[in-house]
């Protein structure tokens, strides 16, 4: 399959129409759409292991949810750390392609992965806001017993939580959902579940009502990489996939 005939079936499913104004996804680099696809890495973030990698084991493609490039770039050398990724990337020969708000928003994207991750039954979208979720438990359970779900399904090393109410309805937001609270409360949600806060949100959730989970940034959006792969599977089942950990975050 061609680069950009494989760029047009994922749009397909993940329209730009979905993409926030602010955002910057889609095509982030490629001497030519013309070429064939037969070896694709897909990870959350185009890091520069991710790029080294891919080079080095012969990869023509990377797709990814955090875009290669978000911010505009005045220049083209290798002392800026994302144009010295561009350089490597086209002296390689390598394209990349990146799905962000759009793969939030997304039938399938990271916040319907999520969902069905924690076994969460009647999930509808957030009228409102699209990249928002809601979704029930089947029985109500306690908060540190849903936090400690939550670690385990999505691999976290930490999960931080405040509130005292049982869990039962949960707004789902992967990544950084601290504008949310009001929608949450809005939708009757008894539970936001976000990848990142703020102390100051943490407070303020609980002071209306609200629990708050935070399970990481990166683990709340990682899983979407195992649907981005059989995404590109069921459009073109002779490509290789590999998924790439690109996480830099640690603890200690």
């Amino acid at each position: 399959m061609k680069f950009y005939d494989l760029y047009k079936k994922l749009s397909q499913l993940y329209p730009e129409t979905l993409s926030c104004e602010w955002d910057n996804d889609g095509i982030m680099c490629a001497v030519s759409l013309d070429d064939d696809v037969r070896k694709v890495l897909i990870t959350l973030d185009v890091t520069s292991d991710a790029v080294e990698y891919a080079i080095e084991n012969g990869f023509d493609t990377i797709i990814s949810h955090h875009p290669l490039v978000f911010k505009s770039q005045n220049a083209i050398n290798p002392l800026n750390y994302v144009q010295k990724k561009l350089i490597d990337l086209i002296q390689a020969g390598v394209r990349v392609m990146s799905f962000h708000t759009r793969l939030d928003a997304a039938e399938g994207g990271v916040n319907d992965t999520l969902c069905r991750l924690l076994g969460l039954d009647n999930v509808i979208v957030d009228p409102v806001d699209p990249i928002g979720r809601v979704g029930e438990l089947t029985d109500a359970m306690e908060l540190s017993t849903f936090a400690d779900t939550v670690k385990g399904e999505l691999n976290a090393p930490v999960v931080l939580y405040s509130g005292n109410k049982m869990v039962k309805k949960i707004y789902v937001v992967g990544g950084d959902g601290k504008d949310l609270i009001t929608r949450a409360i809005s939708m009757g949600a008894d539970t936001l579940l976000t990848g990142r806060g703020s102390y100051n949100t943490s407070v303020e959730a609980e002071e209306m009502g609200l629990n708050i989970i935070e399970a990481g940034h990166f683990y709340t959006e990682n899983p979407v990489c195992c649907s981005l792969e059989e995404d590109v599977l069921l459009i073109d089942s002779e490509i290789y996939t590999e998924i790439f950990f690109s996480n830099k975050i640690k603890l200690i």
